[in-house]
């Protein structure tokens, strides 16, 4: 499944910041910005610290629209519920490396059904531990926050890892893009896209905002003018 996005900059909303009784109205409101992917948080009450959504309300937001649905599996064992999720609609899954003991085999799960694959890591988790799967994976996810719960304020930190792993692909010669979650906003967006960040997932930022269509458009052009000067 070609996506077309490849190493362009993307506003990715996150649906776990939305109004859930108005969510097919929030979601029409961001695709009118021109956005082409959803960012669906998955968490379980055991990885994380917190329920969201399972396969029901993927299937769901599928029947609502037509863009992408990135949906991060924040939850244990995900190899046992990546087809229910694929069946429900999602288009790309990702998994955290903190659960999946065997995280290539699960990479190949996600792509043998036909979705694209991506590996996460949280935010005290170091790079080094996907050495031997970049070449497996469709996109690695950063975290930065530690997940469980939107709003969460930007650790930076995670600047330093977003630059390494931009050079690790660069040497290895992977088109491999590198999304980043949590706490990003229009003052620390142009930062995070400089040091080499291409999908940049925003919640609170976007839906809480008095227009979310404005604010994707205003995130969109800080992003753009960003990438003349990575860094």
């Amino acid at each position: 499944m070609a996506l077309g996005f490849g190493l362009m900059v993307e506003i990715v909303p996150s649906i776990l910041s939305a109004d859930f009784a108005r969510l097919a109205e929030e979601i029409a409101g961001v695709e009118k910005a021109g956005v082409r992917m959803l960012h669906l948080d998955v968490m379980d009450g055991r990885f994380v610290p917190n329920i969201t959504i399972g396969p029901p309300v993927v299937a769901c937001i599928r029947k609502a629209t037509r863009l992408k649905l990135d949906v991060h599996l924040m939850i244990v064992e995900p190899e046992r519920y990546i087809d229910a999720f694929v069946e429900a609609g999602a288009d790309l899954v990702s998994v955290h490396q903190e659960t999946c003991p065997h995280l290539e085999r699960t990479l190949r799960q996600i792509q043998g059904r036909g979705a694209k694959a991506g590996v996460v890591l949280n935010p005290a988790t170091p790079l080094c531990l996907l050495e031997h799967v970049l070449e497996a994976a469709d996109y690695v996810l950063l975290m930065s926050v530690n997940p469980g719960f939107g709003g969460q304020k930007f650790i930076p930190q995670v600047l330093g890892k977003i630059r390494a792993l931009h050079e690790k692909r660069h040497e290895l010669g992977l088109d491999l893009p590198i999304e980043v979650d949590g706490g990003v906003n229009q003052d620390n967006l142009a930062e995070i896209v400089r040091a080499g960040a291409n999908w940049i997932v925003a919640g609170s930022s976007v839906f809480h905002s008095r227009d979310a269509a404005a604010t994707v458009a205003q995130m969109r052009r800080i992003a753009t003018a960003a990438t003349a000067v990575r860094v």
